[in-house]
């Protein structure tokens, strides 16, 4: 029997909301690149070269979206920096979500996350303090849509 798929909204809900409004965008993109670090590690674990290039493209996706986001606060680095160091559990959380779970379902959970987060990037643009930070998020929300499709027809298909 499969292990309960955990409920990442309300895992990552009391995360976010010790962060500040403001820097909860930075807070998304430090998750981020912690999943791209993560679709690097499954594309080394898969067989197939076109399911190890749609990760690696994930990953690649992951990554844009944390750029795009830091570019849009001139100390980014600093802040997330800051983050950690207020969230020490926060990598912990993020190790215990895949840890212990066959491949299939680590892609489902990150397939999950992919919708959850860009739920997150639109709700984030509806109160975006500018256009250009507006069209950011929103860029965002579907680069995480690309994701989790791939995920979901890469599950669909093993």
């Amino acid at each position: 029997m499969a292990a309960e798929r955990p409920d990442l909204a309300a895992i990552l809900a009391p995360i976010l909301e010790r962060v500040d409004v403001a820097q909860r965008p930075l807070l998304i993109a430090l998750a981020e690149r912690m999943a791209a670090v993560r679709y690097r590690g499954w594309a080394s674990q898969v067989t197939d070269a076109a399911q190890r290039a749609g990760l690696r493209a994930c990953a690649d996706r992951e990554e844009e979206i944390a750029r795009r986001v830091e570019a849009l606060t001139p100390d980014a680095a600093s802040l997330q920096r800051q983050i950690l160091a207020d969230n020490p559990g926060l990598e912990e959380v993020n190790r215990s979500l895949f840890g212990g779970r066959p491949l299939d379902e680590q892609l489902a959970v990150q397939a999950s996350g992919e919708r959850l987060g860009a739920a997150t990037w639109r709700s984030f643009a509806r109160s975006a303090p500018s256009a250009e930070v507006r069209e950011t998020f929103l860029g965002c929300a579907t680069l995480e849509e690309e994701s989790a499709a791939y995920l979901e027809s890469m599950i669909g298909s093993r």
